[in-house]
């Protein structure tokens, strides 16, 4: 499929995720086929102020692309010149983030509260559009809340200034992650506008990503928790989908390797001090039904050097036999 002029692969993507799709996660993400992997979000004031951690957050590697950045911010004339200065960067795609429902992000009138005001919704899309030769995507949310319910206008906005695609995500703000996704408005979404739409909401395993598919007639689909400690859900996902057959999970010895992996790119991407500390929720992630798995985590969760996470997984798996 395609995304304006950027070519891909395949329809399996891995979603935006504050604090979790930084490089290291989003490269062992694409070594498992994933179709288009997005950054975190990225400030745009952060970008027009110099901010040491939004540069870090807008590297991008060779082997992880075609890559998209999500950009977040209200103001359309600092948007679009934002999109400028980051033109020239190795990325594809720029998207915008209308959809985060965190309440820092929506009190200052950014995130989801975007979708509050269609009018700025179109605003943003055209001065990202114009200024710049990249695609323009947004992703968004069904609505605010059940009183607002407005994904298929806002993709028609978006579709009307220009935007190559838009991810929805089946659940309203005031839903944070809870209850179930409503992949019915995604299904109105696509039938609604003439570019490719993204499923997003309640992808955890390879049948879901059928069945959603199937459902709504989406373009593609987007991965978010069910990736996390989980980059096999791309391979297996993508092999579903081409085959019918279902690739076994994971191993618990293929789960330690690839976290003590994880961990270690971490490691030199990041420093070990903070790395360590990060890749605890990574850990916390990739034990996840393992037996003794509990216990296991409380003991991750106090180490502070990768010689010791080690230590404690190798033992772990010594003691499974």
């Amino acid at each position: 499929m395609k995304i304006g002029n950027v070519e891909l692969d395949n329809p399996v993507f891995l979603a935006p995720m504050a604090g979790v799709t930084d490089l290291p996660f989003r490269l062992l993400c694409k070594e498992m086929g994933c179709g288009l992997v997005y950054s975190e979000m990225v400030s745009a004031k952060g970008i027009l102020y110099d901010n040491k951690n939004t540069t870090e957050l807008l590297q991008v590697a060779a082997e992880e692309r075609p890559a998209a950045i999500q950009l977040f911010g209200s103001d359309p004339e600092i948007l679009g010149a934002m999109g400028k200065k980051i033109e020239s960067y190795p990325i594809d795609i720029i998207d915008v983030n209308m959809g985060c429902p965190a309440p820092k992000i929506v009190k200052n009138g950014e995130g989801s509260a975007l979708t509050k005001t269609p009018e700025l919704v179109g605003k943003i899309v055209k001065a990202l559009v114009e200024s710049q030769s990249k695609p323009v995507t947004i992703k968004f949310r069904k609505g605010f809340d059940d009183a607002h319910v407005n994904a298929v206008e806002i993709a028609q906005i978006a579709e009307e200034n220009g935007a190559a695609a838009v991810a929805v995500h089946g659940r309203t703000r005031e839903q944070y992650y809870s209850g179930k996704a409503d992949w019915e408005i995604i299904r109105h979404v696509k039938q609604a506008v003439h570019i490719p739409v993204i499923g997003n909401g309640d992808v955890f395993t390879p049948q879901d990503a059928k069945e959603l598919m199937e459902f709504t007639g989406c373009d593609a689909i987007m991965i978010g928790r069910g990736a996390q400690g989980n980059p096999w859900i791309f391979k297996r996902t993508i092999h579903y989908l081409q085959t019918g057959e279902l690739l076994p999970e994971p191993t618990a010895e293929e789960r330690v390797e690839k976290a003590l992996r994880h961990a270690q790119m971490l490691m030199e991407y990041k420093g070990e001090y903070i790395g360590i500390r990060e890749m605890r929720k990574h850990m916390a992630w990739y034990m996840k039904g393992l037996p003794g798995a509990a216990e296991l985590r409380g003991r991750l969760n106090v180490t502070e050097k990768m010689a010791d996470m080690e230590a404690l997984l190798r033992g772990y798996l010594k003691k499974q036999g």
